[in-house]
């Protein structure tokens, strides 16, 4: 069963659900990269862990988190080509996980690779900086920045109420860009993680989702129509 949600679906963002959904899309995007590449290339998941503390009255909580990321390669020399990140709430709420992606990402460009940020998580603060003037209004965006140009960023968005975007992968500045369609893995995420049996949709969406008043309506409206409520 797909999700309801034409796009992301945001009950997905929960500590219950989203490590399981981050790793089942993470491999979803590398099936679907992995035979368009040719062989100058190589690519691998890798993992980067932290550890997060926050204050709990007299005591400090620690947790420990893991990150799955996906490297792009040069096959002959093993220099670093693509950085694929997909943003997890960790990064957006925590000091410790905003560091953890910031300085990978600050590696990945004093490498002078290429990097994509796949942000389809609505809590916490933007990683990146860059003014929306110009751009319609957006819940989720992936942002490609190039090798050549680490200042400038290529921006695909999409609202609650539209589908993921496709978005271009660079690779090598001499070779043409993989097309992925974020769309597409999610779907197949999705099915794959069985994650319509853990989600009940006749509860509200989770309480740490900033879901505006226009969101929670037309939510209402589409479970509605779906007879889900």
């Amino acid at each position: 069963m797909p999700s309801p949600f034409p796009g992301m679906d945001p009950y997905l963002e929960t500590p219950k659900l989203w490590p399981a959904f981050q790793h089942q899309l993470l491999a979803c995007l590398y099936q679907i990269l992995l035979p368009g590449l040719v062989d100058r290339y190589r690519a691998r998941v890798g993992t980067r862990t932290y550890t997060s503390e926050m204050p709990l009255f007299t005591s400090i909580v620690r947790e420990e988190f893991a990150e799955e990321f996906i490297e792009i390669r040069n096959r002959s020399d093993g220099k670093l080509v693509t950085l694929l990140e997909v943003v997890c709430p960790a990064n957006k709420t925590t000091p410790a996980g905003r560091a953890a992606y910031l300085h990978a990402r600050q590696q990945a460009l004093a490498q002078r690779a290429g990097v994509v940020e796949i942000d389809i998580v609505l809590q916490g603060k933007p990683l990146l900086t860059y003014s929306r003037d110009g751009l319609p209004e957006y819940d989720y965006a992936v942002t490609v920045t190039r090798s050549n140009a680490p200042d400038r960023y290529e921006i695909y968005t999409a609202t609650l109420q539209k589908k993921l975007p496709k978005f271009k992968l660079p690779l090598a500045a001499d070779d043409r860009d993989a097309l992925l369609d974020l769309q597409a893995a999610f779907g197949r995420a999705y099915d794959l993680g069985s994650f319509a049996g853990q989600i009940d949709y006749k509860s509200p969406p989770p309480p740490d989702v900033p879901l505006s008043s226009a969101h929670r309506t037309w939510t209402e409206d589409l479970f509605k129509q779906l007879k889900l409520r």
